[in-house]
């Protein structure tokens, strides 16, 4: 009788993992990259955020109150593939679990890359192996709480309350937003995020008290994709910018400018 159970908790699960990763009609990004300098500028166990533009999409974005709704690890050429478009992104996706893409695959949506400053070669190779350890780990469909959840994308609670609901559930599926597994692969090398900060006051002598500060990394199923955009140890880089920009190079059209809204006074 579980079996039977289980099994069409499972079968219901897929179906909303389906219906909760179509495209939502209408959706258009506000700017696109430049896939040839997105290639050249990342390397290894850089973060690679995403404006989806998919149904659970949109409701990540609402409750986080930011861009980006998915994140994915550049992982380089360790699967060795070679060729022109490569598998080099690991990522956890709703529905299939923790997969290996191409980057062919965002060719067409707005992306940020996020590189954590100053890591080791070494650092830098266990949070790819960390993350090439984790392909093929799949989500328990049969919580489908965490799946509801996302058909309000923008439910009526106060903006303070709003992070607290991607908590909500307790199966596996809400690490489906992806950013928990890599915040998993950079606490394997202790590397901050949005680590807690206490400040602790220690006596030094008789007439002076020095504070200091103690970062405490945060659980890893409590990031979401944007806190590695606003992270104060994360750079955000901009391939456009890296391979050289010079604004006095750009040819601009000499048409008049039409005025906001004129055509619809006419």
């Amino acid at each position: 009788m579980t079996a039977a159970r289980d099994t069409i908790m499972d079968r219901f699960g897929r179906f909303l993992a389906a219906k909760l990763e179509r495209p939502s009609p209408g959706f258009r990004p506000y700017a696109y990259g430049d896939p040839e300098a997105l290639r050249r500028t990342l390397q290894p166990a850089d973060v690679l955020l995403v404006e989806g533009s998919t149904r659970v999409s949109i409701a990540i974005k609402y409750l986080t109150q930011s861009t980006w709704s998915h994140s994915a690890l550049y992982v380089g050429d360790a699967f060795g593939d070679g060729g022109a478009d490569p598998r080099c992104l690991v990522e956890a996706n709703l529905g299939e679990g923790v997969v290996i893409s191409r980057l062919s695959k965002y060719e067409h949506v707005h992306v940020r890359i996020c590189r954590a400053k100053n890591l080791t070669a070494g650092d830098r190779a266990r949070v790819v192996a960390f993350m090439i350890g984790s392909v093929g780990k799949r989500y328990d469909l049969k919580n489908v709480t965490d799946l509801l959840r996302y058909f309000l994308p923008t439910p009526p609670v106060p903006v303070r309350f709003r992070r607290r609901m991607l908590a909500m559930g307790a199966g596996d599926p809400t690490r489906a937003i992806c950013s928990s597994l890599i915040a998993e692969a950079f606490a394997e090398i202790r590397y901050p995020i949005l680590p807690r900060i206490t400040r602790e006051a220690r006596h030094e002598d008789a007439a002076q008290f020095q504070r200091r500060e103690i970062l405490h990394i945060r659980h890893h199923s409590l990031y979401a994709p944007r806190d590695f955009d606003i992270s104060p140890y994360f750079q955000i880089v901009k391939p456009t910018l890296e391979r050289g920009f010079d604004y006095r190079c750009l040819r601009w059209s000499d048409a008049v400018p039409v005025e906001p809204f004129a055509a619809a006074r006419d």
